[in-house]
């Protein structure tokens, strides 16, 4: 006969701990795959994209514009195109309007993007909770 005894000690405040970490670091990578998204959404030509439809590019400036920050209190982030870079014409392109005296209709890339990867998302959350 075989025995053995076990002692758990739960410690919530760990627990605790793990799970903040875990979540800013998922917030982190889900950031990361939606700006991958909206940047690979974006082609390099000298022509207009049709309406509805993601802008193109012809120098790369939008495209390399997307960045992403991650807020750890709570854990969120932001993603879009940096309007040091690429001006408001992020904003022209996503939502419509005008930019440098001309009209822009609706080629959105960052809501595509979102909706693009949202499926994913339980996957950057699997596991992320470890013991440290």
């Amino acid at each position: 006969m075989i025995a053995a005894k076990a002692k758990i000690k739960f410690d919530a405040q760990r627990i605790a701990k793990a799970a903040k970490r875990g979540n800013i670091t998922s917030v982190g990578h889900a950031a990361a795959a939606i700006r991958l998204a909206a940047r690979h959404s974006i082609r390099k030509s000298p022509k207009r994209s049709r309406a509805g439809t993601p802008p193109n590019t012809r120098k790369g400036r939008l495209r390399s514009a997307i960045k992403y920050a991650v807020g750890k209190s709570p854990p969120s982030a932001v993603i879009g195109p940096d309007v040091e870079v690429a001006g408001t014409s992020g904003k022209a392109h996503e939502f419509g309007g005008r930019y440098k005296k001309q009209r822009y209709e609706k080629r959105a890339f960052m809501g595509p993007a979102l909706e693009n990867v949202k499926p994913r998302f339980p996957a950057f959350w699997k596991n992320s909770i470890r013991g440290g």
